[in-house]
């Protein structure tokens, strides 16, 4: 479904990196969640938000997999083939990001815009000649609200996201299609939003 002046904005966390696995095996060490739980962050997220302070220990466990530990996340299958073909069709791609600088509760004091730099680097991600990708196509702003902002200021005509409160925000502009990037089977559908469990099923979507 290419079209003419297409613009496809990405976000960037557990959309382009997984961090399943490194988040089920920190909040395991640490004794937050016991060794049965599956490794998805939402359900992870869930059960350590039903310990005391819960709401807390999950932003500690954010802030571990986010800055100091990020270098450990995995990019997902799939979303190196989506840039690519995005080149070789001339549709410009943005990755934009809800990311504050710091974690409120990382002794680390880590920054994670640049933890998230040093990875997307890492994974090659900024090879302009194959990907299309550069610096300058990657936003970071501190609020949903500001990332929304980002999104239609980019006259972006697609967003890919795997949270469906980006979508039911009130600001989010109902003229950009919406993707909701599932890979757990976790949402229903509602209203005006296209559910993906794969980036093969995104790629398809795009460029069958």
């Amino acid at each position: 479904m290419i079209k003419a002046e297409q613009v496809i904005g990405v976000d960037l966390d557990n959309t382009i990196v997984s961090y399943d696995q490194l988040m089920y095996r920190l909040a395991v060490e640490k004794g937050w969640i016991d060794s049965t739980t599956p490794k998805s962050k939402k359900i992870i997220r869930d059960k350590i938000r039903q310990l005391p302070n819960g709401d807390i220990t999950w932003q500690k466990l954010q802030a571990f997999t986010y800055g100091s530990q990020m270098a450990n996340a995995t990019l997902i299958e799939g979303v190196t083939s989506f840039f690519r073909r995005c080149k070789q069709n001339n549709i410009k791609v943005y990755i934009v990001s809800h990311k504050t600088e710091y974690g409120n509760f990382d002794p680390t004091k880590t920054n994670l815009r640049q933890a998230a730099f040093t990875w997307m680097k890492k994974q090659n991600l900024f090879d302009e000649e194959r990907l299309g990708l550069s610096l300058k196509s990657v936003y970071f702003e501190s609020t949903r609200v500001k990332k929304i902002e980002r999104i239609s200021n980019l006259s972006c005509t697609d967003f890919i996201d795997d949270l469906e409160e980006t979508f039911k925000e009130d600001s989010f502009p109902d003229n950009i299609r919406k993707i909701l990037y599932d890979p757990h089977q976790q949402y229903h559908p509602f209203s005006n939003v296209k559910i993906l469990s794969s980036w093969l099923d995104i790629n398809e979507y795009f460029f069958s």
